[in-house]
């Protein structure tokens, strides 16, 4: 059963005997912290592996900054490693042993977000049959991690930016605030200064998260964490997937370390993985490793003779279909190289479509 499904039916029974919502949220906490205290500890260091300078200053800044209740924006492309980091100051701080929350701002319509963030009384709408407790009331005493803020919408902006000032949020339908003790930590692969300048990011939220900011480098410049994490993962998966230990010859490292990893963190994971899996001997070779990236540069070599005088839109549908042909349709894959969420692409998509443009397809059949 869901968490969703197991507050609803929280709320119902404690509705039928008249208990109060801070009672019920009492009760929600306990259950948290009893679950958690169930579960096993992970140390604070545990996913927080690197050997780079500039990944140990901003352990070193984590450190500093853990307890202090003070938001933090996160910075950085999509696959550094931003929740990990989010994640990592959670477990540092004193509010550790409450609930860590995430919410991905990106993967919900802007009606269905505010809901999951603030809640709603049983009634406040149609479908409404049970009081929802909202991630700021799952995370209170502990942290919310807003991922990918930046694709909210105005309207949110400011109920965000109220929450954080007033540190309290109202229920949808609800009779009137509720006070709250949440740390918020906010990450975006966007340049959010340039979201501001653009009027698609409010300048007041905008500072209230910048209190602290923590930019995290793209792995091609971090070159120590490349065979670090490599060797990580390789273990993991090897033990995962061959229940032996496999070795990785000097090439293969070298294949690795010379890549540039657009897809940074996630995307070597997922190469490591790949290579695990395919590989028919206890030692990888360079040829077990698929990258793309060269295929990739030269698709997309037609951006440099675009001719001078163009609109920005016809240059920016060009490049968006452009980029969708080469990867053969494939959605998540574009819009990992556009640097835009996939609801960002899905959303151009839906306009080409309207303005006639004749859209690649995924090569599966279904837009991945």
């Amino acid at each position: 059963m869901s968490q969703s499904n197991n507050n609803g039916a929280l709320a119902h029974d404690l509705e039928e005997t008249k208990v109060s919502s801070k009672e019920y949220l009492n009760y929600l906490q306990e259950k948290q912290r009893r679950e958690k205290m169930q579960a096993p500890q992970a140390t604070p260091s545990a996913n927080f592996i690197f050997a780079d300078e500039k990944m140990l200053r901003i352990r070193e800044i984590i450190k500093q900054i853990a307890d202090a209740n003070v938001p933090v924006l996160i910075t950085g492309e999509s696959g550094t490693g931003k929740e990990v980091v989010a994640r990592m100051i959670h477990s540092c701080s004193n509010r550790r042993t409450d609930p860590f929350v995430a919410i991905n701002c990106a993967a919900l319509p802007p009606s269905l977000l505010e809901s999951e963030l603030f809640g709603f009384e049983k009634g406040a709408f149609t479908g409404a049959h049970a009081q929802h407790i909202g991630k700021f009331e799952q995370s209170n005493g502990g942290t919310l991690l807003l991922d990918e803020v930046t694709e909210t919408d105005h309207n949110l902006q400011a109920k965000l930016l109220r929450a954080l000032q007033e540190q309290e949020i109202e229920r949808i339908g609800g009779n009137g605030p509720i006070k709250i003790n949440t740390r918020i930590i906010a990450t975006t692969n966007r340049d959010i200064t340039r979201s501001v300048k653009d009027g698609k990011f409010r300048q007041d939220l905008f500072y209230r998260l910048y209190v602290i900011h923590l930019e995290i480098p793209p792995l091609r410049e971090r070159p120590k964490d490349i065979e670090v994490l490599t060797r990580h993962f390789l273990k993991h998966f090897s033990t995962q997937f061959k229940g032996e230990a496999l070795t990785l010859t000097a090439d293969a490292m070298q294949k690795l370390l010379k890549y540039p990893w657009p897809g940074n963190v996630r995307e070597l994971q997922n190469v490591i993985q790949r290579a695990v899996l395919m590989c028919q001997t206890n030692t990888i070779t360079a040829k077990e490793f698929v990258l793309e990236q060269k295929k990739v540069d030269e698709d997309l070599d037609w951006v440099k003779h675009l001719p001078i005088g163009r609109k920005m839109q016809e240059v920016e549908t060009q490049f968006i279909l452009e980029t969708l042909r080469t990867q053969n349709g494939n959605r998540t894959h574009s819009a990992k190289i556009l640097g835009i969420s996939l609801r960002t692409l899905r959303n151009k998509i839906n306009e080409f479509i309207m303005e006639g443009h004749e859209v690649p397809q995924p090569t599966t059949g279904k837009a991945l």
